[in-house]
C-alpha cells in the first residue's frame, strides 16, 4: 500500500492540464467491441481503473496497442467470448466497475454477456437494474446466479422498442444504447442521460456507422444497422478533475491556468463554484483562477442559506460535491451540501472535522459547513482515502493544511487521476509518494 506525504500551507502558482475523462474513457473502450474494424482513441487518462479495463479487452483477444502517449489502437476482430466462463475474468471483472460496461457490446455482436458483481468505490447502493432491465426490453434473457454472483445476459437476436428508462443512468443509457446500435428496427430511449460524455459515445458511434439522433437530449432515437466500422475518436478533458483544480486553487490561495478545458461542456460547474465566492476567468478554452484569500458564499435571494446539490446532467454532478464540501470549510459564509445519489459518500468529513473544519453531518446525505473564512487553517493529519472523489478532496484540504499529512490508501486516488503527485509538484505542490 502506498501514501502521499504532504506538507501543506504553499500557494501553488503555474498551468495544469487536465487528463481525458475517465468516465468517459471506460464507456468509449468498451464500445470497440462492437466492431472487427480498428478503432482509435486519443486522450486517454493512464490511470488505475481503465488500465485495468484495457487489460482486460486484452484477455478477451482484441489486439490492443499504445501508440502514443494517451493514443491507443483496438481491434475486436478475433474476440474470445468464452473468457467469459473463465475463473480469470470473473477475478478481474470483480475489481473493476466499469466491467460493467462490456455487457451491452458483447451481448450485440455475440448473443451473450455476463459479469460478476463488479467492485468500485464504496459510496453507497449502485444498482445495475437500469442495465439488465433496458437490455430486456430490447429482447434479452436475464439471469443472476446467487451462488456465484454472477449476471448472465441471453439473446438470439435483439429488436428494438420504446422504453422509459427508470433513471437517467449514464452508464445504463450506455449500454443500452450500445446493444440497440446493432438491434432489429428502432429503439427510442426516453429519460435517456445526456451528460457531454453520453453525448460523445453516440457521436463516436455515429461515425462508425450507428444512426442515433436526438443527442444531448433525454430523448434518444436508435435506427438498428447491421454492422460498424472502424473510426478514429478524441476524448473530453476530465471535468472532476478540471473541477478539482478549481477548487485546489481557492483553497492554497494559488494563481492556476487551467489548460484546454473544453468550455462549453462543463455545464454549471463553472458557475456553482462561482456561488462559492471563487473568481474564474474564461480565456479561450483555459480558466484562469487568481490568488484569492478571501470568498465569501453567495446566499439565495431571499437571504436563506446557499445549498448545493447534485442531479443529472446538465445538473451538478456528484462526483464534485466532495470538493466543494472542502473548499466550502474555508469560505466565508455557510453552506448546505446535498448529496442525493449516494448514500455513504459524505462520511470522509470525520477526517475534515479532525482537521478542525467546522462541518455538521445532518444524515447520510446532507452536510452544512460553516466557513472559518481562514481565520483558522485547518490542521495537518493522517488519514485514510475511502475512495476516489473524496481522496482528492482530502488531499485539497492536506494541501491547504500547514505541516506534514499522510494519505494511506492513494490507490483509490489512483483510480481516477492520472499521476496526479508529480503534476502537482510542477506547479509547486510538497507532495512525495511513499510505501
Amino acid at each position: 500500500m502506498s501514501s502521499f506525504e504532504i506538507r501543506g500551507g504553499k500557494q501553488l502558482k503555474g498551468e495544469i492540464i487536465p487528463q481525458g475523462a475517465k468516465n468517459e474513457a471506460l464507456q468509449i473502450i468498451c464500445a470497440t467491441l462492437l466492431t472487427p474494424e480498428e478503432v482509435i482513441i486519443e486522450n486517454i487518462p493512464d490511470i488505475r481503473d481503465v488500465n485495468q479495463l484495457i487489460e482486460l479487452l486484452a484477455d478477451f483477444g482484441v489486439k490492443v496497442n499504445k501508440l502514443n502517449t494517451g493514443k491507443w489502437s483496438f481491434k475486436a476482430d478475433e474476440v474470445n467470448i468464452d473468457f467469459l466462463s473463465t475463473p480469470e475474468f470473473k477475478k478481474k471483472a470483480t475489481q473493476l466497475r466499469g466491467s460493467v460496461m462490456i455487457v451491452g457490446p458483447l451481448l450485440a455482436r455475440f448473443g451473450k454477456a455476463s459479469i460478476p458483481k463488479p467492485g468500485g468505490d464504496k459510496i453507497g447502493r449502485r444498482r445495475l437494474d437500469t442495465h439488465f432491465v433496458g437490455l430486456e426490453k430490447l429482447g434479452a434473457h436475464f439471469n443472476f446466479d446467487p451462488d456465484t454472483s454472477f449476471y448472465k445476459i441471453e439473446s438470439k437476436g435483439l429488436k428494438g422498442c420504446y422504453m422509459l428508462l427508470d433513471e437517467a443512468s449514464v452508464t445504463g443509457t450506455a449500454n443500452v444504447v450500445m446493444a440497440a446500435v446493432l438491434a432489429e428496427g428502432t429503439t427510442t430511449i426516453y429519460n435517456a442521460a445526456c451528460e457531454p460524455y453520453l453525448q460523445q459515445i453516440c457521436k463516436m458511434l455515429n461515425r462508425m456507422g450507428a444512426h442515433i439522433s436526438g443527442i444531448g437530449s433525454n430523448l434518444l432515437t436508435i435506427e438498428g444497422v447491421k454492422s460498424l466500422k472502424g473510426c478514429t475518436h478524441r476524448m473530453l478533458p476530465d471535468m472532476i478533475e478540471i473541477g478539482s483544480f478549481i477548487g485546489l486553487a481557492a483553497m492554497t490561495q494559488s494563481e492556476l491556468t487551467i489548460k484546454n478545458v473544453a468550455y462549453d461542456e462543463l455545464g454549471m460547474i463553472p458557475e456553482v463554484f462561482r456561488k462559492l465566492g471563487i473568481k474564474l476567468e474564461r480565456r479561450g478554452e483555459d480558466i484562469y483562477i487568481p490568488a484569492q484569500k478571501v470568498y465569501e458564499v453567495e446566499t439565495f435571494i431571499d437571504g436563506s442559506i446557499l445549498s448545493i446539490s447534485d442531479a443529472p446532467w446538465p445538473g451538478f454532478s456528484p462526483d464534485l460535491l466532495s470538493i466543494v464540501l472542502v473548499v466550502a470549510t474555508q469560505a466565508k459564509g455557510s453552506v448546505l451540501i446535498h448529496q442525493k445519489m449516494f448514500e455513504s459518500r459524505l462520511f470522509f468529513v470525520d477526517k475534515l472535522i479532525d482537521m478542525g473544519a467546522q462541518i455538521i453531518l445532518c444524515d447520510p446525505h446532507r452536510a452544512t459547513v460553516i466557513g472559518l473564512e481562514r481565520k483558522y487553517a485547518l490542521k495537518a493529519l493522517e488519514m485514510v482515502s475511502p475512495d476516489i472523489r473524496a481522496g482528492v478532496a482530502l488531499l485539497i484540504a492536506a494541501l491547504s493544511a500547514p505541516g506534514k499529512s499522510v494519505i494511506h490508501n492513494i490507490e483509490q486516488i489512483d483510480r481516477g487521476y492520472q499521476q496526479i503527485d508529480s503534476r502537482l509538484r510542477r506547479i509547486g505542490a510538497d507532495i512525495r509518494r511513499i510505501d
